[in-house]
């Protein structure tokens, strides 16, 4: 994890007004291509994250994503991008439904995506310049 993020930014949306959208069924776009889509998203400030049903490419896993981790999100195409790879969620803990509101499976969460994502000065901003 970098020096300026924190576990609870993880939780906070990078663009207050994406907390509006109802992401249901919204396909979720890796860095390295489509990996599943959203069972469900929380709205609670300083909690919110969605849970990604990674479908038959690996055999049905569910995930808790972080807000955090979200570069952009397409309402038209129904697609939500974020920094991470296949790999990196792949491999991410399985979401564990009975502990979804416990601060210390989400601090573990947190601790997971954020020394797992991209650094650098390009972080966030695809070949597209999103």
């Amino acid at each position: 994890m970098n020096r300026t993020t924190t576990l609870t930014d993880m939780y906070v949306w990078t663009e207050p007004t994406w907390a509006q959208i109802d992401l249901s069924g919204f396909h979720v776009e890796a860095l390295d291509g489509e990996i599943g889509s959203i069972d469900q998203s929380t709205y609670k400030v300083g909690t919110d994250s969605i849970v990604c049903d990674t479908g038959p490419w690996i055999f049905g896993k569910k995930v808790m994503l972080p807000v955090g981790v979200i570069n952009r999100i397409d309402e038209s195409d129904h697609r939500v991008f974020v920094n991470l790879t296949k790999d990196q969620i792949k491999n991410a803990p399985e979401f564990d439904e009975s502990r979804f509101s416990d601060h210390t499976y989400r601090d573990e969460l947190g601790t997971y995506y954020g020394t797992n994502r991209p650094v650098g000065p390009d972080y966030g901003k695809s070949d597209h310049g999103f």
